[in-house]
């Protein structure tokens, strides 16, 4: 397991760190309150049409590098071909997974991450761990606050915009946080969900985050 290492965030600290975890631990014990019905609905459809497990937990890097379980809803089924190997992810997508994926609802069970202070609601999204070697040391930089479930690179394009570019956001998150601009992102955040916007597709969540290096070794770690 990686050693976590010092952060040099200066940003989420103190006062303004404690504002932040008092915001995440509210709202995401409201929203479980609140989406309590849809999410339990969203596991039986998943028990129903995929099978167990439900959700699907995968390690990620966390603040510091530190590593964590990151849930979800599963939203792929195991279908495998003729080789005995997993089918690309955009068969093995059911009608129920992408229903889930464009309303958001695979994500909820993040909330319990949350809760937990692996994550919090905003923040840069956590990649797999195999692209900890890949990033430059300014990029490196997006681990020196925790992951969220949205974040400034979401709300800026997401699947329109390079990783290079989403990198940099990351980044600037880091070095301007506030609450005014996780108000914000969250704000923008809801608007696009309402209108299903930015959701990724199968193709591009299936493809490596860096092009000129090798692709993962555990290719089920795309999405689950």
């Amino acid at each position: 397991m990686r050693e976590p290492q010092p952060s040099p965030s200066v940003r989420q600290r103190g006062l303004g760190l404690l504002i932040k975890r008092a915001m995440d631990v509210c709202a995401a014990a409201l929203l479980l309150l609140l989406a309590g019905p849809f999410l339990l609905a969203a596991m039986a459809g998943v028990a129903i049409t995929m099978g167990r497990p439900i959700f699907f937990r995968q390690v990620r890097p966390g603040r510091n590098e530190a590593l964590f379980e990151v849930w979800k809803l599963r939203t792929m089924d195991e279908r495998r071909g003729d080789d005995g190997e997993l089918l690309p992810p955009t068969e093995r997508l059911t009608r129920l997974g992408r229903a889930l994926r464009a309303t958001s609802l695979d994500e909820l069970p993040q909330l319990w991450n949350v809760l937990r202070g692996d994550m919090s609601l905003v923040g840069p999204r956590p990649l797999l761990v195999e692209y900890l070697p890949r990033y430059s040391p300014q990029h490196r930089r997006r681990h020196d606050v925790l992951p969220g479930i949205t974040g400034l690179a979401q709300v800026s394009g997401r699947n329109r915009i390079s990783f290079d570019r989403r990198f940099d956001l990351d980044v600037w998150y880091v070095d301007n946080w506030s609450v005014s601009l996780d108000l914000k992102i969250l704000a923008l955040t809801a608007w696009r969900v309402i209108r299903s916007e930015g959701v990724a597709t199968p193709s591009e969540e299936g493809r490596p985050v860096f092009a000129d290096s090798p692709a993962p070794t555990d290719e089920r770690g795309r999405r689950g």
